[in-house]
């Protein structure tokens, strides 16, 4: 493995540095991640504005990172967002190379990528067609094809991108019953904020419980709890005490000011109880081939 992402899943700068000094002593090369929340371009949206994101590049650029990536676990990144975003980040930083990761739960991601692009992203993730969409990346084939005969063509044939399409849709074929039944996009990920990793599985965990059919109420109590948690950046683990407490909350059939009222005679989630006291291990290293 050459590249090494680090993260924190509240962006805790202490988390990472051990992290970042051990990948640099090995000689990997350190892409440190900025988890993106909430919306930079609704000035209305809380803390976690464009100056919050700058702070905390800042903060990794000192620490002597090759790469910054933006992780963006939920899909939120909006155009006009990472137009703001992307470009105050290239024009304070304008030789660190920016990697964009998303998912496309609302259906915004191509439009996303474009504008990380032409802000002066260096490269976005995506996905195979077959593969792409909804809690997954937004489609290679139409990245590809937008940026053709454009400044920021890709240099891939389309072509050739749909012969490699052509056999994942003959292999997502195969797994089709294992999947979560989601259908299409849902830009309610706005509201509730879920990870587009855990978004299918906590669709699927809320079956096993025995909340199906109430998945709308386990989507709004999961932003019922992000707000009752401080509103938190959700990504592993801190995305699960979120989704642990949004199945509690509907499970035993309580408003948001209940959960507050009666939190002292409340058997809470266990990783809930570990989050407040500060018994999380935040930070992650994820391995990606050079």
């Amino acid at each position: 493995m050459d590249v090494f992402r680090v993260f924190d899943s509240v962006n805790y700068i202490e988390n990472m540095k051990l992290g970042i000094d051990a990948v640099g002593t090995g000689g990997g090369i350190v892409e440190a991640a900025v988890c993106y929340t909430g919306d930079v371009s609704d000035p209305n949206r809380g803390m976690y504005n464009l100056e919050y994101y700058l702070n905390f590049v800042r903060q990794l650029h000192s620490l002597g990172i090759h790469v910054l990536a933006i992780k963006d676990m939920a899909g939120l990144l909006k155009p006009e967002a990472a137009t703001m975003l992307v470009g105050a980040i290239r024009q304070e930083f304008p030789d660190l190379p920016i990697h964009v990761h998303t998912h496309d739960t609302a259906g915004t991601g191509v439009a996303s990528m474009l504008a990380c692009a032409k802000a002066g992203a260096d490269a976005v993730d995506a996905a195979s067609d077959a593969m792409s969409g909804t809690t997954s990346q937004p489609s290679l084939g139409a990245i590809v094809a937008s940026t053709t005969g454009t400044a920021y063509e890709t240099g891939l044939d389309l072509r050739q991108v749909q012969t490699l399409n052509e056999y994942w849709e003959e292999c997502r074929g195969l797994y089709g019953p294992f999947e979560s039944g989601q259908k299409t996009g849902s830009s309610d990920v706005y509201v509730h904020e879920m990870p587009g990793g855990q978004y299918t599985n906590l669709l699927f965990q809320s079956t096993q419980l025995g909340l199906t059919g109430q998945w709308s109420k386990v989507k709004k109590a999961y932003a019922a709890a992000n707000r009752l948690l401080g509103d938190i950046i959700k990504v592993t683990p801190s995305s699960k005490v979120t989704g642990d407490l949004a199945q509690f909350i509907v499970a035993n059939d309580l408003t948001e000011e209940e959960v507050i009222e009666k939190a002292e005679t409340l058997s809470f989630p266990k990783s809930v109880i570990e989050y407040f006291q500060g018994e999380f291990h935040c930070c992650f290293i994820e391995l990606l081939p050079l």
